[in-house]
């Protein structure tokens, strides 16, 4: 089985821009939501690039922690932890103020069946954050999910393309961006809404998916014929160093990977990797929930990880039994229900 820790070391490293952008950053680093599929590795390289540049920045995240033993391993890291609910006004409000925040906290999966707890989550909770952290800036992550479909060659959605969203998650997501939209413009609170679509590394996300389901010998469902990926460390980055760019009025920024890239290209890629044929079911529709990031990329960059080498990274982690997270992104779904 391949180690976690070396594939991290070679493949999750503050870049030199992220070390010169985060030494402009005065003051602690709030992580609200720093459990989950991003939390732990977003606070990682923010801890990281931070000694790196010399700066001693507190990096506080904050989670229910309900994964045992992740406090105590992002501790260890250097990374102060507060285990809270903050759903809970009294456990929100008894947090410790920063002068930057990073709000990851939200809810997807599971949604189509506890709408009350998704609306609540998405789109009650970030008026009490935003409340609290009025004098902060806020890097609020957001998703792709709130725009519409768009034609397979028209480049994505732009920040500049009207919200659209399909199901009650990209409304409650929208709803999410509205409200902190509100309190930006009534206090003055510098906030860039961060529409991110889809981050993946080795042990989760599309490609990971469509790799499984070709090295299984199943069809490729190809409805959705079309996704946008980018390696999470580069999306990390991006999310940090974003909190350079937060506005009042608030920003919109899309982050995900510069090609739109086709489904069935990619099952045929794994296929090489694992000399097999990827078989298929459906055929692609004219539309898919893609995103335009050219803004992101003028602000800092391409990003750092290819395509072809993401494939070949998730393609060697699952031929040497790599450990996987069982958090499917459901790209496939076209109506919403998550």
């Amino acid at each position: 089985m391949l180690d976690i820790n070396s594939f991290e070391e070679k493949f999750v490293k503050p870049s030199a821009a992220l070390i010169a952008d985060i030494a402009q950053l005065e003051g602690d680093i709030l992580i609200l939501g720093a459990g989950g599929k991003i939390g732990p590795s977003i606070a990682r390289l923010t801890r990281q690039a931070l000694d790196m540049a010399g700066k001693s920045n507190r990096v506080i995240g904050v989670s229910r922690f309900s994964e045992e033993g992740l406090a105590a391993e992002l501790n260890k890291d250097g990374i102060e932890t507060i285990a809270a609910d903050i759903l809970d006004d009294a456990q929100l409000q008894a947090l410790p103020e920063a002068p930057n925040v990073l709000y990851l906290a939200g809810t997807k999966f599971g949604t189509s069946s506890n709408q009350p707890y998704t609306w609540a989550m998405n789109s009650y909770l970030p008026g009490r954050v935003a409340e609290k952290y009025k004098n902060s800036r806020i890097v609020v992550y957001s998703t792709g999910n709130v725009y519409p479909y768009t034609a397979i060659g028209s480049g994505g959605a732009t920040e500049e393309i009207p919200a659209e969203p399909v199901g009650e998650y990209g409304q409650s997501c929208l709803g999410r961006e509205r409200i902190f939209q509100y309190f930006s413009t009534k206090y003055g609170t510098p906030i860039l809404l961060y529409r991110l679509n889809y981050a993946i590394d080795f042990r989760y996300g599309v490609l990971l998916e469509i790799a499984k389901t070709v090295l299984a010998g199943n069809p490729v469902n190809l409805q959705t014929g079309a996704v946008n990926v980018i390696w999470q460390s580069d999306a990390n980055e991006m999310a940090v160093r974003s909190l350079l760019q937060c506005a009042s009025p608030s920003k919109i920024l899309n982050i995900t990977g510069p090609e739109t890239v086709s489904v069935r290209w990619l099952a045929h890629e794994f296929g090489k990797h694992f000399d097999m044929e990827p078989q298929f079911i459906n055929e692609e529709q004219p539309t898919a929930l893609l995103s335009n990031a050219a803004e992101s990329f003028r602000l800092f960059g391409y990003p750092q990880v290819t395509l072809k080498q993401m494939i070949e990274i998730t393609a060697n982690w699952l031929k040497n039994g790599g450990e996987t997270i069982n958090k499917p992104t459901h790209f496939q779904e076209r109506k919403g229900k998550y």
